[in-house]
């Protein structure tokens, strides 16, 4: 049954206790490192797009030959006139480099991923295996498709699942229910067949959240705390469940707000809302399935409460979504994947040679002289036509990786096919490059300002940018 995989209570605590206590503030924490040289053109790019309201705020790092060498907060954290932790209109809050972003899509490389090959590493799992030799209620009906999806197909993208579950109907939203997301995922029909091509689904990450469960028998925020952010030292970096907060807060309904009245006590395990003024506000929460009243967060801030509408229905901790981090932890994730992939000392809690294969081209039908052919298509070297994929119809991903795809943009245009890297819906996004020891971090909360457009020719120009600033491949 699929109540075996994790069980946890939601809602606040029962030692819950009336105090009084002020709206928190944010005092700016220690600077996270010395200062760095202006990129010029990369803080042109980001001033402009928040003069123009594309997002209201970023911070960027980017990291080159094993050091920091760009690092800058531009904007705000929260507009002026939208509510503050109270709930009233509250002035503008500066962007900071230790804001707290929701890395939304950003948690299926650096979380989930990273797991799943830990558990290849333990021998306890085979990309190629189907999925429901760990979760035999994928196929309770026995149908000879659904026994095609195999591991690696979920990693890739390539299982046929369809992109998310069903939310046209109010599921999770009185309450969290992590059981009815997973049987959800456990059971929406495939809408292509298994390893026919690329579609991005969350569905594909939900399931490798739970396999991850079934095998540790650990909620995944849980393990992941403890085999990867721990072991790098990203302190700022963790789910934020909705039945793990305490400090002064109120839950209501999927989401968690800050309350001057209403506290609990913290132990060990949990979260303090004493985060929550470093933590970027995302969007209001406007998830109506169509029935009034159905929501009791409706038209609130989203603020320490995952934007993403399916793991914030699981209360928070999904295998696609609900990481929080900020840009100086992404930085540290990134430069000691870097340095693992490179042979130097690393902290990365992963074999060189399970990287070399994660960070690779591994959806079914992959070929030696794929990256090749990729690169050839731009113009025999990088910086040639921005195309992506560079072939039109071969799509390129690693296990858990975006290496050529439609969503490769965030490369720019001189970063080769080889590079990798991934994106979040909230704005956020990180692109690797081994061949040239650099990494580009660009986290921000762009679905806060309303309407804005998509920002992801940003995300390519800011790496375009960063590259030339530092001539690679002889651009500048």
């Amino acid at each position: 049954m699929l109540l075996t995989l994790t069980a946890c209570s939601h809602g606040p605590a029962p030692h819950a206790t009336l105090t009084r206590a002020a709206v928190p503030t944010y005092a700016p924490a220690t600077p996270v490192g010395p200062p760095t040289p202006d990129i010029p053109a990369v803080s042109t790019i980001m001033t402009e797009a928040v003069a123009a309201n594309r997002l209201p705020g970023a911070v960027v790092v980017v990291g080159h030959d094993g050091t920091v060498v760009f690092r800058r907060a531009y904007g705000v954290r929260k507009l002026a006139g939208e509510r503050g932790l109270d709930g009233t209109p509250a002035p503008a809050e500066p962007m900071t480099e230790d804001t707290i972003f929701d890395l939304a899509s950003l948690t299926k490389p650096l979380a989930t991923a990273t797991a799943v090959m830990q558990l290849y590493e333990q021998g306890r799992v085979a990309f190629d295996d189907p999925i429901q030799k760990y979760l035999p209620a994928f196929n309770t009906g026995n149908d000879p498709k659904r026994a095609e999806v195999t591991v690696r197909m979920l990693l890739t993208h390539t299982s046929g699942e369809t992109g998310d579950v069903e939310l046209k109907d109010p599921w999770g939203l009185d309450s969290p229910d992590r059981a009815e997301g997973f049987r959800r995922a456990l059971t929406t029909p495939l809408e292509s067949l298994p390893g026919e091509g690329f579609r991005y689904s969350d569905i594909n990450f939900i399931l490798l959240g739970a396999l991850i469960e079934r095998i540790t028998g650990e909620p995944e925020d849980d393990y992941v705390q403890q085999h990867v952010f721990a072991p790098l030292g990203m302190t700022d970096t963790r789910y934020l469940p909705l039945a793990k907060v305490c400090g002064h807060h109120t839950i209501t309904g999927a989401a968690v707000r800050w309350s001057p009245t209403e506290s609990t006590e913290c132990s060990a395990g949990q979260w303090n809302t004493n985060l929550l003024p470093r933590i970027a506000p995302t969007a209001w929460d406007e998830d109506n399935p169509g029935e009034p009243n159905r929501n009791p967060d409706f038209g609130h801030l989203l603020r320490g409460t995952v934007h993403d509408t399916t793991a914030r229905r699981m209360g928070g901790v999904a295998g696609h979504a609900g990481v929080f981090s900020t840009a100086a932890d992404v930085s540290v994730f990134a430069q000691a994947l870097l340095d693992r992939l490179a042979g130097r000392p690393s902290t990365f809690p992963l074999k060189q040679s399970t990287l070399e294969l994660m960070t690779s081209p591994q959806q079914p039908g992959h070929t030696a002289g794929q990256l090749d052919a990729a690169n050839a298509a731009r113009g025999q070297k990088p910086g040639g036509p921005a195309r992506y994929p560079a072939i039109p119809g071969a799509n390129l991903r690693g296990l858990g990786w975006d290496i050529d795809t439609g969503q490769s943009s965030t490369r720019g245009t001189v970063f080769p096919v080889g590079s990798f890297g991934h994106t979040g819906f909230t704005g956020t996004s990180l692109w690797l490059d081994p061949q040239s020891d650099t990494y580009v971090v660009l986290l921000s909360n762009a679905v806060h300002t309303r309407g804005s457009s998509p920002i992801t020719s940003l995300r390519a120009d800011v790496a375009t940018a960063a590259a030339r600033s530092l001539r690679l491949y002889g651009s500048g």
